[in-house]
């Protein structure tokens, strides 16, 4: 039998859990606050940070968000991080991807303070990651790493192939992963023979935005697979696996939707109550 990981449920107790810890600090005087920054009216993203905004406001959180024009030139983008980061009331802030095509991303995630990089995008914050030194993570990755632990995955000396190498989740996970002892093999679109990389792995990820990719012939019997991709079709969402021809081959599966999704939001807020807390204590995390 294949168990589905519900990462709804995970999701929903690391929520609970933080609107604790929020009503906690608020009794002291300390409300965490995010920072939300749309640009344009891309819809897709208009509902992320629409629901990004919501648990925020859930857990009892501050809501700050600013809404700019997409023909908003770089400089009026730059000028608003530039503010909030200043803002000793916002904890966090959340640039929504992807931008308007002039403007550059990466340079103005990097305006971000690695103390407010919720989204754990910054050069500064990868360089963190990647030297083992405390700071925010991507939140994908970092829900991964949560689901894993819930289901009692033992990730020390664990096989784990990572397919996808993009920035926002397989390298921050491959290296979250080779953190917690794992030996990874990360897998893209120039591996030959993609079935060698997952098949003897105990840990299969799959983050590529390719519907349908990973299917029976690249998994061994028992393993645990993760499902991050998410694909809308007219018979639903679906995802980077075929998980129904899974059934009864994995041992544990994240279904789609259900699973890691819901872990991204879970992850953010866990951020944004961490960098409350680590910026009410000066020099904890360098800016």
């Amino acid at each position: 039998m294949t168990t589905t990981i519900d990462g709804a449920r995970i999701a929903r107790d690391i929520r609970a859990r933080v609107a604790e810890r929020v009503a906690e600090t608020a009794a002291s005087g300390r409300v965490p606050g995010l920072a939300t920054i749309l640009v344009g009216d891309d819809p897709a993203s208009a509902v992320y940070v629409a629901a990004k905004r919501r648990a925020i406001r859930e857990a009892g959180m501050r809501d700050f968000h600013r809404h700019l024009s997409s023909l908003a030139p770089e400089e009026e983008v730059a000028a608003v991080i530039d503010e909030l980061a200043a803002d000793p009331d916002v904890s966090g802030i959340l640039l929504q991807l992807p931008l308007p095509a002039h403007l550059d991303a990466a340079a103005l995630i990097d305006r971000i303070p690695a103390t407010k990089d919720v989204d754990g995008l910054t050069t500064a914050s990868a360089g963190r990651l990647a030297r083992g030194e405390r700071g925010l993570r991507p939140c994908t990755p970092s829900g991964v790493i949560e689901l894993l632990d819930t289901e009692g995955v033992e990730l020390r000396g664990a096989c784990v192939a990572v397919v996808g190498w993009g920035e926002l989740v397989g390298r921050p996970l491959a290296q979250l992963l080779l953190r917690r002892g794992a030996t990874v093999t990360v897998a893209h679109e120039f591996t030959a023979d993609l079935a060698a990389v997952t098949r003897p792995a105990d840990i299969v990820v799959v983050a590529t935005g390719v519907r349908g990719l990973i299917g029976p012939e690249h998994v061994k019997p028992g393993a645990t697979v993760i499902d991050v991709g998410i694909h809308r079709t007219p018979e639903g969402l679906t995802g980077d696996v075929r998980a129904a021809e899974l059934d009864g081959v994995a041992g544990r599966i994240t279904p789609v939707p259900g699973g890691v999704g819901p872990m991204t939001i879970a992850m953010l807020m866990v951020n944004t109550l961490r960098a409350a807390e680590w910026n009410a204590v000066p020099k904890t995390v360098p800016a």
